[in-house]
């Protein structure tokens, strides 16, 4: 089911680049119907996608951009936004305009209702699933998990660290990795993230007492002030003027505490900068049933249970 995939990903495959290489390979692809994929290089006035096939035109009616364009619970910006980017499609039919040259009719919706019927009904809670960022809200981040059909990964649900915005830790276009953390009935998917970050004690073998380390500014209050070491870990600094949020700073590890789950700080300097680490994936696995953040030893217990059984 690799075709299966968030757009974007069939695009320059070896495959891909084949069957839209010519006419015949076209309409190979469309006695077979596989689901192909091509860049959107204009949406009309009517709202059809014209879609880039190389050697002829392509275009996607309206009606037929994606699940829920004809009963109006999918709005038309969902089409307009696709324009310049890789949209999939399986071919319903080559015809030939007026002047006689050919083109070729797709269905993204067709694409769509398959990866929907194939695979993702086929999902459940705790199967990690490729994914790749499409929009950014301060409430979360919406992910494209196979044909642009698209799932909610909350802000709360990114990381343990907390973070004032999505923006903070992603951007469109990203590739990730989630978990599926809820499938409702009424078809919507909600995500997860932070449970492949890995564990506190995963997170902070990284570092040891009296090392000084960098780290990124997510908070600050009276008591302290919260620097992220790690998407996965924070520690507690003490109070330092002139520092806000997002600034990099250089701190001192004075302490690590296993049974406080807890990691104190000094805050060495602090600077503005853009650069972020890329996210580390601890499970490289399909699937996980239950993940626990906290070290045994530490009375607070942080879980995540994906399945009962």
């Amino acid at each position: 089911m690799d075709y299966y995939c968030p757009e974007g990903w069939l695009l320059d495959t070896a495959k891909n680049q084949r069957a839209i290489a010519s006419p015949s390979t076209i309409t190979e692809a469309y006695v077979k119907g596989e689901i192909l994929e091509a860049v959107a290089t204009m949406c009309d006035a009517q709202h059809n996608l014209l879609v880039n096939l190389g050697c002829m035109k392509g275009v996607i009616p309206r009606k037929e951009g994606a699940i829920g364009i004809s009963d109006g619970t999918t709005r038309d910006i969902a089409l307009i936004s696709r324009v310049g980017k890789p949209v999939c499609f399986t071919v319903t039919s080559i015809q030939a305009d007026a002047n006689g040259q050919l083109y070729a009719t797709l269905s993204r919706r067709n694409a769509q209702v398959r990866c929907m019927q194939e695979y993702i009904r086929t999902r459940r809670a705790g199967d990690i699933v490729n994914a790749k960022v499409t929009h950014l809200e301060s409430f979360g981040a919406f992910c494209d998990i196979g044909c642009g059909i698209v799932a909610l990964l909350p802000i709360d649900a990114i990381s343990v660290s907390r973070i004032s915005h999505p923006r903070d830790r992603f951007s469109a276009g990203d590739d990730i990795r989630a978990v599926i953390k809820q499938i409702a009935p009424d078809g919507r998917i909600t995500l997860t993230h932070k449970e492949l970050l890995g564990t506190w004690e995963e997170n902070v073998a990284q570092f040891s007492q009296g090392e000084t380390v960098s780290g990124i500014i997510r908070s600050v209050e009276e008591y302290g002030v919260f620097v992220e070491l790690t998407p996965n870990l924070a520690g507690l600094a003490e109070p330092k003027t002139n520092v806000y949020i997002g600034q990099q700073a250089s701190v001192y590890i004075k302490s690590i505490i296993p049974e406080k789950m807890k990691v104190k700080l000094i805050i060495i300097d602090s600077f503005d900068c853009e650069y972020a680490e890329p996210s580390h994936y601890f499970i490289e696995g399909n699937h996980i049933d239950r993940w626990n953040y906290s070290p045994e030893s530490c009375c607070k217990q942080i879980l995540s249970v994906f399945s009962t059984t």
